[in-house]
């Protein structure tokens, strides 16, 4: 499928934004609420998080303010084992965060996501704060269509990057996670259709295919189209979800192997008991990421993807709070039926 060099310090490296995510307790409306939990996530940290929680050194590539909100950040960062090696610090007079506000649905009232992310300290990140080691330093780089969204100057760093690190020898993942908040379907359409040459992995979910991307057809027809025309994409992953409630969802995916010409799925976790969805896309990211470094297999990817984005839905937070031994017996539970009621 895709062959991995062993050699390098990091199994991923993963450019993103990581912000300061606010919550109401118990699902209470974020107009109402007059207390909120505090938690760090954003897509590619909880994409590393992930790789990390499987027992793979993995690196974020991100810039903090230099002040306590950063430290803290900093703090959940190593928490989660993922290395700080290239996180930069921002010093200026205008350093900040970027805040998300997440509110949890319960039926039929939908979760919502509130932004305030404008002109935060990771969107001036430049290369010349980052150390060039890094380029040969890693097996994977990977990053996602939000990043591209947050303005002039973090695209063409984040451009720049994907370039050097596959000049490298980086193999490079790329989610698309399009987010209409953030930027229209036309302005999304472009910039993702300007990098998908450079990408050898990449992660679209099947709506957003349909919407953002416009694409008609099936979903086999799709994957197969794409692969024909970018040459260097070897995996195309693209997640289905079924959302029955906010408390209730199913999950599976389609993955096309253009190496061997072949689609993989598998039968959907059903009725998850869902706590929090958000990062459930990241956590499948990881998983898939895992398959392929672990083994290189379309079975594998499909499997402890599935897997990492089932067991993410069911804790709070944004990243995967699991770890290999977790996600293995969910898998052995999934496909053999050989689970119990209880670990005791």
């Amino acid at each position: 499928m895709l062959s991995i060099n062993n050699a390098c310090a990091f199994r991923l490296l993963s450019l993103g934004e990581v912000m300061l995510r606010l919550s109401p307790f118990n699902k209470e409306r974020i107009a109402f609420s007059d207390s909120f939990s505090k938690m760090a996530g954003g897509s590619e940290l909880n994409v590393a998080a992930g790789v990390a929680s499987l027992g793979m050194r993995a690196g974020i590539i991100t810039k903090l303010p230099a002040n306590e909100i950063g430290k803290f950040v900093k703090h959940k960062i190593r928490f989660n084992g993922v290395s700080d090696d290239y996180v930069v610090y921002d010093t200026s007079e205008n350093k900040r965060l970027g805040i998300y506000y997440s509110e949890g649905g319960a039926y039929p009232r939908l979760p919502e996501v509130l932004y305030d992310r404008r002109g935060s300290s990771f969107t001036t990140l430049s290369l010349g704060e980052l150390r060039e080691d890094m380029f040969s330093n890693t097996d994977i780089f990977h990053v996602s269509g939000i990043t591209l969204s947050l303005g002039e100057n973090i695209r063409s760093v984040a451009i720049e990057m994907l370039h050097r690190f596959k000049n490298a020898g980086a193999l490079i993942s790329f989610d698309v996670n399009y987010r209409s908040s953030l930027w229209s379907e036309k302005a999304a359409k472009e910039v993702v259709r300007s990098v998908l040459p450079l990408v050898n992995i990449l992660f679209v979910s099947e709506e957003t295919l349909h919407r953002m991307l416009g694409e008609s057809g099936t979903l086999t027809e799709i994957q197969e189209k794409y692969a024909d025309t970018y040459p260097h994409l070897k995996i195309i992953a693209s997640t289905q979800r079924r959302v029955k409630s906010a408390r209730t969802h199913s999950f599976t995916s389609l993955v096309y192997d253009a190496t061997e010409h072949r689609h993989y799925t598998e039968e959907p976790y059903e009725d998850i008991d869902v706590i929090d969805r958000i990062g459930s896309g990241d956590a499948y990211v990881a998983g898939a990421l895992y398959g392929i470094i672990k083994d290189g297999t379309i079975e594998s990817l499909v499997k402890y993807g599935n897997a990492m984005a089932a067991l993410k839905s069911t804790t709070q937070g944004d990243m995967c709070m699991c770890d290999l031994t977790d996600v293995e017996r969910v898998i052995k539970n999934h496909v053999k039926n050989e689970g119990t009621e209880m670990i005791r």
